[in-house]
């Protein structure tokens, strides 16, 4: 049996920022941008990784969802409290002055940690945590 990651979810509360930051500052390739149900479905991805979705949505894109439901994931989504995701880079430094260059919210510089990267962080328009991470040679 083959398991593969085909998609992955990130919270946003604009989705022209959002696509601003993730197309135009990290160069990710915008792969559909659709309305659905009340909603818009946007997807992002890495030319490098055709399979391997990024999905832009909503901070709670369930339609049944209560109206008080709603709004405290929108509050954790602005306080930064929600999940994002890591990217893995080949020069973590370069990637880091790249993003910091285009005006993105500096989390962390990069650092070696002790579990074998040197990563950055930054935060994306909606307050999601994004990491880069270069695995380090020994």
């Amino acid at each position: 049996m083959d398991i593969s990651l085909s998609q992955c979810f990130i919270a946003v509360d604009d989705h022209d920022k959002a696509l601003a930051f993730y197309r135009d500052v990290l160069g990710l390739e915008v792969r559909n941008d659709v309305g659905f149900e009340g909603m818009r479905w946007v997807t992002v991805g890495s030319p490098s990784q055709p399979d391997v979705d990024i999905v832009l949505e909503p901070p709670l894109a369930d339609p049944n969802a209560s109206p008080a439901d709603k709004e405290a994931m929108a509050e954790l989504l602005a306080k930064g409290l929600l999940r994002g995701v890591i990217f893995r880079t080949d020069d973590c430094d370069a990637t880091f002055e790249r993003i910091r260059a285009a005006g993105a919210e500096v989390f962390q510089e990069p650092t070696d940690q002790p579990y074998g990267v040197r990563d950055c962080a930054f935060r994306d328009p909606s307050g999601n945590m994004l990491r880069f991470s270069q695995p380090r040679t020994h």
